[in-house]
């Protein structure tokens, strides 16, 4: 399912991690990981990042060394994990389930609402029509 937006530290650019990579100016590398995290957050991948995923993420085998030396990432079997994930980020299921519950909850809205207003809508017509 993938996630709509993702938690984004606002201490991320002074963070040691990210300091340490400014000093190496490995700007690329930095770049990867932002990008990596949307990647993670769009597809659903609660943090891994396949190794054939790099390219398209403007990322290059270095950069992912780079991210995998300061910490930022962990190497994995087919790619890398981003460090901290699940501590920052809400998972695919968490997303879903939480999803289910604002649709459940806002057609029970829309439902008590018909009914204060006398109105049932029709779902197959569009048609309203007063409760008898």
């Amino acid at each position: 399912m993938g996630l709509p937006w993702i938690r984004l530290d606002t201490t991320m650019a002074d963070h040691p991690k990210i300091l340490a990579l400014v000093g190496q100016k490995a700007f690329q590398a930095i770049t990867l990981h932002t990008f990596a995290m949307t990647y993670s957050g769009k597809h659903g991948t609660d943090g891994f990042i396949p190794r054939e995923a790099l390219p398209m993420l403007h990322g290059r085998l270095s950069d992912a060394k780079k991210l995998v030396s300061v910490g930022l990432w962990t190497e994995e079997t087919g790619g890398w994990s981003i460090h901290g994930w699940d501590e920052y980020q809400v998972s695919d299921d968490e997303a879903k389930k939480r999803k289910e519950k604002a649709k459940a909850a806002a057609e029970e809205r829309w439902r008590k609402e018909r009914v204060r207003r006398g109105l049932q809508a029709d779902n197959t017509h569009g048609i309203r029509r007063e409760l008898a």
